[in-house]
Order: structure tokens, then C-alpha cells, then sequence
């Protein structure tokens, strides 16, 4: 990837906001790109000039650039890389930005507990993946700033309109829409974690008619005579078949294999529309059980999913397919903190609004899907060439740097080298040595890289256009 790829890249991702005046759409692709260059938290962080910074302050600033019609760009590009898969999986997970707001007056609202006053924004995030795992990108963010002051407990009274169910029902609708529009042919798998597990949702799901894998919170009962409970039925099935899993240490968490033992049934679940007090049709739906028995630690509690589902599934093989894929929901996790407290820091960002904010967390949002498309990229496909995925400048200036601070024992070749090798130095010139976590180059090391060669990158570029470029 060339230098105009990269704006080529950012053009992909925004150059279709409509935002009233096409300067303010080339403005914003300009910053995307800078962004991609030199990714931080602030404002000031990300742009060397002071022109630059008060161009991206009066931008962020400005009512005409509305949020909604940047997540909408960014929304739409997703959706057309979508089309270039036969299927993708739409991992859809709820967070929240950390932000300040001493004097209250910015426009966000209470996260966490009441008692421990925290301030900030509330978010459903859509992030899609190909069949492999490999991130595509961001495909919808529904945002929102949650009033102050007690927390009510009249949620049963209440219509989905009124509750904050509805931003998930709305980010599950626009990747529908988007998908409809640009990648009608692409087969969509939603994976939801236990939030999810609600009647509103599971009946959106049902409806719609995808494939959707939902983590199971509630032991619900079963629309049955004897009215049987779900754990109940599933654990007189007898066993489908058991596999080894390789377990990490952790926290409370020993390293081992565990033993885990698959189960499947078809029940029909009772839901109750607790507004109207009335119990609505009967559910049906297929059960998927993955569950760690006999190799548990003493204290310590057993791996298990229970996944609800409407993939058929008839064989050991479709059990598996539904537990893989929805273990490839758990990218959204390491997004959410590559975007929001690890390479991209956009907790850090101090803007004076929730639509600045908005708008800035979109635009980081993009660069952390291409962080987090580098490094599984550089993991799951570590032969494709390295210009694939860098700039010219910045694959040069890395190779410089890497010559300045090579070992002994190393050689730096002209020739473009694999992806893998490139992100391996570029992390190490981040900090890497491999020893802390023994793992693969993670996020944070590969954006310290990326920052490092940045200004090398940025002298080349210049001397290029100069033409005093050797």
C-alpha cells in the first residue's frame, strides 16, 4: 500500500459523507488519513501543525458535519468490502467512553454505578469479520448519553421505544439495511453476547431471518406441560461428541486442557411481554452447549457457552460451527481496547461535546479496525508482502529504523519483506521483546511502531514530493 492508497483507504471509508460542502468531505478524509499515520487519543497528539489541529477543531466543532452522516460513510464502505465475501460475521457488543466533563456541560451521561459517578457516552458497536477472522471493519455505532440519577426499576411497564434495548434493535436493523444495499449476496452470521439474551432481540433476530448465535444468560422455562427450565432438558441430552481445548493462565484461571463435552437440543422457550403480563408464542430454537467437565480446578469455575441459535444444526460438525463461529466474537473485545484505552487512547480525547466526540471516537474507530486488521493479518496470513498493508513511506522508513537498531546477528534485506516480519519490527520499535506476554506483537506495540516511524515516514514523503528523494 502506497502513500495515495492510503488516502485512497481513507476516501474508501468517508469519502462518501454527505456533509453539505465538499470541503468539509475532503477535510475529513484528510484527517483520517493523518489519523491512520499517527494514531492517538487528543486532538493535538494526532496533528503536528497548528493549522492542521484547527482545521480538525473546527470540523469537529462544526453543526453542518453532522455524527450521524460520518458513522453513515463509514457504515456504507464497510458494507461494500462486504460484498467481496460469500459470508461475514457481524459481532454486535455494548460499551462505554470514559470521559471528562467536570463542569457538566458537555452533553454525556452517567456510566457505571450511580455511587461511583462515572461520565461518558454509551455505545452498541457492529464490527464484521470475514469467515477467517480477519477484521473488515466498523459497519454501524449507535451511540447515546445516558441520563443522570436513580436507576429505575420500571423497565417491565415500559416499551422497547423507552428502553435502551432499542439501540441495539436500531445498530442490528442499519447493518441489515447497509448489508441489503451494497453486499445483498454476502450471508450474515450475528454474534451476540448474554445483553442480548431478551425477548425483543431474540424475536428481531427469529424474524429477520439470518443466522444468529446468542450467548444464553437466563435458565428459562420451557413452553412445555410440565414446565421444565432449559438447563433441565439440556443436560438430560446425552453427550454429541468432546474435544481438548488449550486454556491460558489468568486471573482465577489455571492453565490446563480442559475437557469440554458438546450438547445440542431443539426446545421451545416461554418469553414474556411483561408489559401486556401475558406469555407471547412459544420460541423455538436450537441449543448448542459447550461445557468443561471433570478437568475444572478445585475453586475454580468451568469453562461454558450456552449458545442459542437458529443454524440447523444435525451433526457433531454443526455443533462445532456454531461454537467457532461465535468464538470469533470475542475480535470485538480486542477492538474495543485497541480503540478505547490501548493504541488509540480515545478516552484520552478532552472535546467540549458529544457531537466533537462522536465524530472523533468514528474516525479512531476506523484507524483501530485497520490496527486490529494489521495484527491478525500478520498472524493468520504471515506471507503476504508487507506493501499490502503499509505505506511505501512508512515500509521504508521502517526499514531504515530497523537498520539503525538491528542486532548483531540480524540483516535487514532490501526486498519488501512478508507482513509478519514487518509488524514483528515495527513492534519491536515499539517496545516488543515477547516477554511479557510470550504471545504474538499486540495493538499497543504495534501503534508505539507505528507513531515511531511516523515523522521518518512524513520527511520521506516530503522529500519525495521535492524530488530529493534518492
Amino acid at each position: 500500500m502506497n502513500e495515495c492508497e492510503v488516502l485512497s483507504c481513507a476516501t474508501e471509508d468517508f469519502g462518501g459523507a454527505e456533509l453539505g460542502d465538499p470541503r468539509r468531505t475532503q477535510r475529513l478524509v484528510s484527517m483520517v488519513a493523518t489519523a491512520h499515520r499517527r494514531p492517538a487519543g487528543r486532538v493535538l497528539q494526532v496533528f503536528e501543525t497548528s493549522a492542521e489541529r484547527q482545521g480538525a477543531y473546527d470540523f469537529l466543532g462544526n453543526s453542518a458535519c453532522s455524527a450521524k452522516a460520518v458513522t453513515e460513510a463509514l457504515g456504507d464502505s464497510t458494507a461494500r468490502r462486504c460484498a467481496e465475501h460469500a459470508e461475514v460475521f457481524i459481532s454486535i457488543d455494548g460499551g462505554s467512553l470514559s470521559l471528562v466533563d467536570r463542569t457538566e456541560k458537555k452533553g454525556f451521561g452517567r456510566i457505571g454505578s450511580n455511587k461511583e459517578g462515572g461520565c461518558g457516552l454509551k455505545v452498541v458497536t457492529a464490527f464484521v469479520l470475514d469467515a477467517n477472522g480477519t477484521p473488515i471493519g466498523v459497519l454501524d455505532q449507535q451511540w447515546w448519553a445516558r441520563p443522570a440519577g436513580r436507576k429505575r426499576h420500571d423497565c417491565h411497564s415500559r416499551s422497547v421505544q423507552q428502553k435502551e434495548t432499542k439501540h441495539w434493535l436500531e445498530c442490528t436493523h442499519e447493518c441489515r439495511r447497509r448489508l441489503a444495499e451494497h453486499a445483498s449476496r454476502t450471508r450474515i452470521w450475528f454474534l451476540l453476547d448474554r445483553e442480548s439474551d431478551r425477548r425483543h432481540s431474540l424475536e428481531d433476530l427469529r424474524d429477520s431471518g439470518e443466522t444468529y448465535v446468542v450467548r444464553s444468560s437466563y435458565n428459562r422455562r420451557l413452553a412445555a406441560v410440565d414446565k421444565r427450565y432449559l438447563l433441565d432438558e439440556l443436560h438430560a441430552v446425552a453427550s454429541l461428541h468432546e474435544y481438548w481445548l488449550a486454556v491460558t493462565a489468568g486471573p482465577k484461571r489455571t492453565a490446563r486442557k480442559a475437557r469440554m463435552v458438546v450438547r445440542t437440543t431443539r426446545v421451545a422457550i416461554r418469553l414474556r411481554d411483561r408489559q401486556k403480563r401475558e406469555t407471547t408464542p412459544p420460541f423455538e430454537v436450537t441449543v448448542v452447549e459447550t461445557r468443561e467437565e471433570g478437568t475444572t480446578p478445585p475453586g475454580e469455575t468451568p469453562i461454558a457457552w450456552r449458545l442459542l441459535t437458529n443454524y440447523e444444526v444435525a451433526t457433531a460438525e454443526d455443533a462445532d460451527r456454531v461454537i467457532d463461529a461465535y468464538a470469533t466474537r470475542w475480535s470485538i473485545e480486542s477492538f474495543h481496547k485497541t480503540w478505547k484505552t490501548g493504541a488509540c487512547n480515545v478516552e484520552d480525547a478532552q472535546l467540549r461535546g458529544k457531537e466533537p466526540m462522536v465524530k472523533w471516537a468514528t474516525i479512531m474507530a476506523a484507524v483501530a479496525a485497520r490496527i486490529e486488521r494489521l495484527k491478525v493479518l500478520s498472524r493468520n496470513e504471515p506471507t503476504l508482502p508487507a506493501d499490502r498493508e503499509l505505506t511505501q513511506y512508512e515500509l521504508r522508513a521502517l526499514l531504515e529504523l530497523k537498520r539503525e537498531n538491528k542486532k548483531r546477528t540480524e540483516t535487514i534485506p532490501d526486498s519488501v519483506p512478508t507482513l509478519s516480519q514487518a509488524i514483528y519490527w515495527l513492534a519491536e520499535l515499539g517496545g516488543y521483546t515477547g516477554k511479557s506476554s510470550g504471545g504474538p506483537p499486540g495493538s499497543i506495540t504495534i501503534r508505539r511502531g507505528l507513531d515511531y516511524i511516523a515523522p521518518a515516514a512524513q520527511l520521506l514523503k516530503r522529500l519525495d514530493r521535492e524530488g530529493n528523494l534518492r
